[in-house]
């Protein structure tokens, strides 16, 4: 049996007030992943531990089973791999945003989210006026880059931007935890400061401004790690052939290291205006080939991040009229049977516009499975399923039969 998790990033949220106290999940039309729901079986995942932050990071790893306490390094490291860069013995890899600040606020962490073009010219000028021998610039996609300090001590703070918006910057610059880590905690904040007095009349953001747009005037690191040490999924779980497919340095950075055929799909934008179809046949297609295929959809995580209760749930519409339709579709026609799991990676609710850590819906569709009770794929329907809450790498082996 082949396998395919299709992940609807940040889709999860909490109830809302001003829409009778439904989720984006439970306002959608989404009756292709109501399917998997009705004729699958389904729980809860507890993707994050309590003592780790509810990232993106974090939560993709633990679907793939990673013991993500012991493996986990840092975000800039993992998305490294996937842009090439190779992270030596004694490096320190960092994710770089380029971020909004406003009247001292971070406004947000995505400079508007800025095209690749804009952001690629200002990541080289940076490079050109704060790059060394010590200190490397990466551009990466969208406001999503990496920065390398050789010799650097990971032993410091650094607040995720998508978790402050609207919050003074300054009290959340870097800080040190250990002696030994002053100087990289010192040197990051310095980074920082100059780089909002070189951005900030940048010809880009002169042009961005005019045009009423966010202008991309600070970086912002964080997520400070080494290289990290993961096995691969033929190590962990004996999967020969998989592949990943998304739109994020992030999630094919895990790939990388997970032994996974990265498959990039040419219109894939991590936004609403992504390629849904592209990215769904280039499921299909790579399932001809593997044994295992992640689908990685990122929209409705941004339109949590904005706030936007209308988007994310156009987002999920989008997901299971573009994507999950589809593959329903042609996973039928197939030889070999295929086995289909929907869920997120966490929640990302509207009303606070970044991650928690709580338990995400899932469901989990193989031929001749016995259905449970659930009716339709939400938050609070799932809970009545029968695999109940799992967690750590009891996902995976369920969906794999392991």
């Amino acid at each position: 049996m082949k396998h395919i998790i299709i992940l609807g990033d940040g889709m999860s949220d909490e109830p809302l007030k001003d829409f009778g106290n439904k989720t984006p999940l439970q306002m959608a039309k989404k009756p292709h992943i109501d399917w998997l729901a009705k004729n699958g079986q389904s729980g809860q995942f507890k993707t994050v531990p309590e003592s780790m932050h509810p990232g993106s990071e974090i939560a993709n790893m633990a679907v793939l089973g990673y013991d993500v306490e012991k493996v986990f390094e840092g975000r800039g490291v993992i998305e490294a791999a996937s842009m090439g860069v190779e992270i030596k013995p004694g490096d320190l890899g960092l994710r770089c945003n380029l971020i909004c600040i406003e009247d001292g606020k971070i406004k947000n962490h995505s400079a508007g989210h800025i095209s690749n073009e804009e952001a690629n010219e200002l990541i080289q000028y940076l490079e050109e006026e704060l790059g060394s021998d010590t200190v490397k610039f990466y551009s990466g996609v969208s406001y999503r880059h990496l920065m390398v300090i050789k010799g650097g001590i990971k032993d410091f703070s650094c607040t995720p931007p998508h978790d402050v918006p609207g919050q003074p910057f300054k009290p959340l610059l870097p800080k040190s935890k250990t002696e030994q880590a002053k100087a990289s905690t010192l040197l990051v904040t310095d980074l920082i400061l100059k780089s909002q007095l070189l951005l900030e009349n940048h010809p880009v953001n002169v042009k961005r401004k005019a045009a009423g747009k966010d202008p991309a005037n600070s970086i912002w690191p964080w997520s400070p790690g080494y290289k990290p040490a993961m096995p691969t999924l033929k190590e962990m779980f004996g999967i020969e052939r998989s592949a990943v497919i998304s739109a994020v340095d992030l999630i094919h950075g895990i790939g990388v290291y997970a032994g996974m055929q990265v498959i990039h799909v040419e219109g894939a934008t991590g936004l609403y205006d992504t390629n849904y179809e592209g990215k769904a046949k280039a499921a299909i297609d790579a399932l001809k080939e593997n044994d295992f295929v992640y689908l990685h959809i990122e929209a409705s995580d941004e339109a949590g991040h904005e706030g936007d209760v209308e988007l994310k749930t156009k987002t999920i519409e989008y997901l299971d009229e573009r994507v999950v339709k589809y593959i329903l579709e042609e996973t039928a026609k197939m030889d070999e049977e295929v086995a289909i799991a929907i869920l997120p990676d966490h929640p990302t609710p509207c009303v606070l516009k970044t991650h928690t850590r709580d338990a995400v819906p899932f469901s989990i569709y193989k031929p001749g499975i016995q259905p449970d009770s659930v009716e339709v794929y939400d938050e609070f329907d799932t809970k009545n399923g029968v695999l109940g809450v799992v967690q750590r790498d009891e996902f995976i082996k369920l969906f794999l039969g392991k």
